[in-house]
This record gives C-alpha cells, sequence and structure tokens, in this order.
C-alpha cells in the first residue's frame, strides 16, 4: 500500500477522491505524480493490482464437453460410426457422469442427397446402411442394471433435411407403391420445401434413434423371438452383414456377422423410438445391460408427426449435446422399453389450431391390410369390421385426412402424405369400446401459408 509522503498529508483515498472531484486524472500527491487509469487508481487504493481481464466474455468456459466428432463422408469411412447393435463394439469414447457430449451425427439414410434429389433418387438408396449411429460412448461407473438418464440439451440442426416415401415401406405402402422426395431447407425456426409449397413446419428436434449397448443375453433372446416371427411370416429383419458395421465384428468376415441386430425395430434398450416428445429439456432413462452402457446416437428428426407414417420424418444430420446421469440399480423397473420425463415440453408441442379426423376398424369386404396378411386367416377378407384393432383405426384416421388434404388445400396424395408424416399427429381416442377403438389424426394448421 502506498504511505503519504509527510505525516498528516492526505492518503492516497483521499487524493483519487478529490482527482475524481475535479474531473482531474493528472494530479499530485505528497510528490508522487499520479497519471493512472481511474481504474487503476481504485485498485491502488485497495491495494490490488488486478489480472488482466478475459478479451471476451465468450472466453470464460465452464462446461466439460466430449465431442464424438463425424469423420469422412458415410459411415464407412468413420471409426465414430455403426450401424448395427451387438455387445462386441468397443467404445469410440468415455464420458463421466455429468459431462456433457456432443455426437456429430448423420442424416437416417447414410445418403448422398441434396436440395436437387428427385424421386429416382431414392432408389439408389441401399437399406443396408441404416441407420449410421454415432458411439457408442462408455459412461464410467455405469454397471449392467444400472438406468442412464440422457437428458437433451442441444439439437444443433445442419441446413438441409429430407422426407422421402421409399417403396415397400411406410405405413400406407400399399396406397403408395412410388418413390416420393420432399428437400426441405432448414434452420432454426422453420423448414420450408419447393416440393411442398405453402407449408412451413417449426423446428422441433429431437433424437429418432438413441439407446444402449445390448448384452448377450439380450442378443440372444431378441434374435430369438425376431426369428420365430419371421418364420411365421411377419416382418422381420435378420442379421444382414452386407454393408454392416463396424465390418470387424458385423460385416462379411466378421466375429460376430450372424448375431449383429438391425437398427429398424426399437427394442428394450431404445434405438429406433422415433418419439416426437423427446426434445430438449427431456430426460429419458435407458436400462444398461452392459458395463458402460454403451450410449449410441443418431436418425436426428428436424420435425415429425406422431406416427412417421410415411417411413421418415424431417431427416437431418446434426449436431446432438446431451448430459448423462446413472440411477443405480433401476433397470429391473423397465421391463418393456425406456422410461422418459420431463416438464412443460409437451405444451410446446401442441397445435394453436387444428383440424382432426376419427378413425374406426372399418374396411372393405374383401381387403387384407397389409399388417395381418402374415396371419393367413381366412376370417378376415370378408369382414367390413375389425375388432379392437388399433392398426386399423389409425388406417382408416390417416387415409381421412390425407384425403382432406388433397380436397380442401390441393396437394396430391404424396405431398399429403408427407405433410402428415412431418407435421400431423395420430392420436388414441379410445380402447375400451369395443369392437371400435378410436384414432384421431390431428393436423396443425399453423403450418400453412396465410393466403
Amino acid at each position: 500500500m502506498m504511505t503519504p509522503a509527510l505525516t498528516g498529508a492526505p492518503g492516497p483515498a483521499d487524493s483519487i477522491a478529490a482527482c475524481i472531484s475535479k474531473a482531474r486524472f493528472r494530479c499530485i500527491t505528497g510528490g508522487v505524480i499520479m497519471k493512472k487509469s481511474l481504474a487503476v487508481m481504485f485498485s491502488a487504493a485497495a491495494g490490488v493490482i488486478s489480472a488482466p481481464a478475459p478479451a471476451d466474455t465468450t472466453d470464460v468456459k465452464w462446461q466439460s464437453i466430449v465431442t464424438v466428432k463425424k469423420k469422412g463422408a458415410h459411415c464407412v469411412d468413420d471409426p465414430n460410426c455403426m450401424n448395427r447393435y451387438h455387445y462386441a463394439f468397443k467404445p469410440v469414447a468415455k464420458a463421466r457422469p455429468g459431462q456433457f457430449i456432443r455426437f456429430e451425427t448423420r442424416d437416417a439414410l447414410d445418403s448422398n442427397l441434396t436440395l436437387k434429389s428427385e424421386p429416382k433418387d431414392v432408389l439408389a438408396v441401399d437399406l443396408n446402411l441404416v441407420h449410421p449411429l454415432t458411439g457408442p460412448v462408455h459412461i464410467e461407473g455405469a454397471k449392467r442394471g444400472d438406468v442412464l438418464a440422457v437428458t437433451l440439451i442441444d439439437v444443433d440442426p445442419d441446413q438441409y433435411g429430407y422426407t422421402t416415401v421409399v417403396p415397400g415401406f411406410g405405413f400406407l405402402r400399399d396406397l403408395f407403391p412410388k418413390p416420393y422426395i420432399a428437400n426441405w431447407k432448414l434452420t432454426r425456426r422453420e423448414a420450408v420445401s419447393d416440393q411442398i409449397p405453402g407449408v412451413r413446419v417449426p423446428f422441433n428436434g429431437f433424437m429418432g434413434t438413441v439407446g444402449t449397448l445390448p448384452g448377450k443375453p439380450e442378443v440372444e433372446a431378441w434374435l430369438a423371438r425376431e426369428k420365430q416371427l419371421g418364420e411365421a411370416g411377419g416382418v422381420a429383419l435378420p442379421p444382414q452383414p452386407t454393408g454392416a458395421l463396424p465390418a470387424a465384428v458385423c460385416g462379411p468376415n466378421g466375429s460376430n456377422k450372424g448375431e449383429c441386430l438391425r437398427t429398424i425395430p426399437p427394442r428394450e434398450n431404445g434405438g429406433n423410438m422415433d418419439v416426437k416428445q423427446m426434445v430438449v429439456g427431456t430426460t429419458l432413462l435407458l436400462p444398461c445391460y452392459v458395463d458402460g452402457c454403451g450410449l449410441f446416437v443418431g436418425d436426428v428428426h428436424y420435425a415429425q408427426g406422431d406416427g412417421e407414417v410415411a417411413g421418415t420424418a424431417i431427416e437431418m444430420a446434426a449436431k446432438v449435446t446431451v448430459r448423462t446421469a446413472i440411477r443405480k440399480g433401476m433397470a429391473a423397473m423397465m421391463k418393456s422399453g425406456p422410461h422418459f420425463e420431463g416438464g412443460s415440453q409437451l405444451k410446446g408441442l401442441a397445435p394453436d389450431r387444428f383440424y382432426a379426423t376419427v378413425g374406426y376398424p372399418l374396411k372393405n369386404a374383401g381387403e387384407v391390410l397389409p399388417y395381418v396378411t402374415y396371419l393367413d386367416s381366412k376370417k378376415i377378407a370378408p369382414l367390413t369390421n375389425l375388432s379392437e384393432d388399433l392398426t386399423a383405426a389409425a388406417r382408416a384416421a390417416l387415409i381421412e385426412m390425407i384425403e382432406w388434404l388433397k380436397k380442401t388445400k390441393g396437394y396430391s396424395g404424396e405431398q399429403a402424405y408427407v405433410i402428415t408424416s412431418a407435421a400431423c399427429d395420430l392420436r388414441i381416442g379410445n380402447l375400451v369400446d369395443v369392437p371400435n377403438y378410436a384414432v384421431s389424426a390431428i393436423c396443425p394448421l399453423e403450418i400453412f401459408d396465410k393466403k
């Protein structure tokens, strides 16, 4: 601390105050010339010399972030990418609970699609490559039997997205057998498409596919039940080594090529759930089947209607940030699938205005709906009313909504199908009023431009 030159002479604080009161920046105190900024004079008066401040507030950091980068043009070029599930996969990164994990992800089809893509380009997509996923990430301290709580912090969208109709896939695959694509221009506010004029879909991004690696017991049990379903004529996707990654485990010469699970069906470990309510701020609860859990993320959706009826939402690549916590020993609570929790997020997804259609399990005589053909039941074809059939009710409501969009908005069938997949919701009305369960198709009216 500075001391007065003479006993009884004014101290530095007194002199500084006097200088300030006179708006003077050059003062003489006890014969000492002071030519300083006010900030330095105050520091000197306190006996402290401040350290240099950061150049900008952007330089102030507190988050610990583990980034799992995307490398190369496609999953096959990327050591951080997988498109199958198996317990033998090695982690590509490690993270502690509480750390932020940023996943750089690819589009669901691992495609070369662009804003100029046409329906014929959809036919070139290799479905053996679905879904390219970033991971797995080992979460330190997590054990088999624990629950991994995954809170979605942010979804940073790419500038391009798409909605496709792939022949043979989708809820109404029998009615829409030809390829189609809508290319979307994306911002953090809304998506627009030249192929769907007059529609603006708001951004409500989420992870279409997110989950944990299965353990050996799960792989064995899931393969067995899906094989049984396939043998009965149901839709089941057996292991397919062609295009499978990581190739060392799942490829044609892989160590476990006959055990690698496809990513299209969701299972108890999560995976391709496509639940639109899992938006930023919600926490997904996943069972851990292997130590470290093996967290993976991909197939990010810019927006989606409940049902994803055309087979795709607004698909995109994105940077996804999550934060994890471990809930010890709680996996036993999850028998059929993951849980998730949140706050007011569902309110934000609700439409401001809507139009809705209602469907029941009714059909034409002689018609056998695609999803029951494997049952080979002679009883179904002549019926015009099915009993307690939720899928048939959803189908009826969706077809009615597509017809409404065609007649009142002037869209083609393919355009209306895409709109319902990207923005309209299928909702259960009742599961008790036998034989006619009810499903509503709800379309938000605010997505349409005002005339």
